[in-house]
């Protein structure tokens, strides 16, 4: 019994340490920070970040820079931390502005069948073009289990522009983007100070997730690192502002999706790390199955699920300048982004470091 108390005083002890030490290092994830990396990541000049295009090339080679400023490794297989790709945007097909009468009988009538088959004919079709796009992606190598990955994924590109407007997209997802640079950032002052993470942390900015999610598409296709050895994805897309059709006045909150879709395990760590931690209120509304703007399905983290990875998707919701011109830095709430980023480095810190690795039930 001895033994057994002294054990039990030993791995209390150690959760303790090993806590203190997460503290410590989340605290290196500032507002300030943010603030300043966000506001030139999206400004004007960035042009909209759209795939294939100058924007996404400035977009690309500013977050390589910040991981040569600081030290942090390339991942393997990439051309000093770029993956290049060739990549086909899905095409598609609309219905002409002006349907003839009988088209509209076949709506009316639910009739799909002809529907489809006139739209095969007459329809408008757009995107199955080719463009050159590139992920960048750098590693936190681990000390004990450095053959075991956990995934982070924010995408870095945006809508472009259209006509004289230009699409900045700071939340979607220049605050992802800015949060994973953070998070890489807060891993590398722990390794240099004897506190690296035990399994490794892969930093990875999917590109084209606009397009139809095709650069986590892409790295699913042709992994840096095996699927098989990656045991999570935490996935990071617009986390830094609130929903306004929320019914609640509370903004200290994050939706998250997927935790418990593949493993009971993630859930009940992430449930854990946030009690422990930031305790931000987790609100799972969009993790219904049945949610009818199926979210689960339409941001990077899907790919590696469609893989049978486990994964958790934060978010804060869509508000009034999703996809508009007036996604802009200076809306951004930095104390929100701040908080959330931390609990993803939390996360990622207990996942990295617990004995146990996340398994699928």
């Amino acid at each position: 019994m001895k033994k057994f108390n002294l054990f039990i005083l030993t791995l209390f002890i150690s959760n303790v340490f090993s806590q203190d030490i997460s503290n410590k290092y989340a605290e290196t994830i500032t507002s300030e920070e943010l603030k300043s990396l966000l506001y030139v990541y999206a400004s004007d000049s960035f042009e909209g970040r759209e795939a294939g295009t100058k924007g996404e090339i400035l977009a690309v080679e500013f977050i390589r820079d910040f991981y040569l400023k600081n030290d942090i490794k390339p991942a393997k297989g990439t051309e000093d931390y770029f993956q290049k790709m060739e990549i086909t945007t899905p095409q598609r097909i609309s219905l002409p502005d002006k349907i003839p009468d009988s088209v509209r009988t076949f709506m009316q009538n639910g009739d799909m069948e002809k529907l489809r088959n006139y739209a095969m004919v007459a329809g408008v079709r757009t995107g199955g073009e080719k463009l050159n796009s590139i992920n960048v992606a750098s590693i936190i190598e681990g000390s004990h289990y450095p053959n075991e990955y956990i995934v982070i994924t924010a995408h870095l590109d945006h809508v472009g522009i259209e006509g004289e407007d230009i699409f900045n997209g700071a939340d979607d997802d220049g605050s992802g983007s800015m949060a994973l640079l953070e998070i890489a950032q807060a891993f590398k002052m722990a390794s240099l100070d004897g506190h690296g993470p035990k399994r490794s942390i892969v930093i990875l900015h999917v590109s084209a997730e606009e397009k139809g999610l095709l650069g986590s598409e892409y790295y699913t296709d042709n992994p840096l690192y095996p699927l098989e050895d990656t045991i999570t994805n935490l996935n990071i897309d617009m986390i830094g502002r609130t929903d306004p059709t929320r019914d609640s006045d509370n903004d200290n909150y994050i939706y998250l999706i997927g935790t418990d879709r593949l493993s009971s395990m993630l859930h009940e760590t992430s449930e854990r790390v946030n009690k422990n931690t930031v305790d931000l209120e987790l609100d799972y509304r969009f993790n219904a199955w049945d949610d009818p703007n199926r979210f689960y399905e339409r941001s990077d983290h899907y790919n590696f699920a469609k893989n049978n990875i486990p994964v958790i998707f934060y978010f804060s919701g869509t508000h009034e300048d999703y996809h508009g011109p007036g996604d802009t830095p200076d809306k951004i709430r930095y104390d929100l982004l701040t908080k959330r980023t931390k609990l993803i480095f939390h996360t990622a810190w207990e996942i990295a470091n617990m004995d146990d690795k996340i398994v699928v039930d």
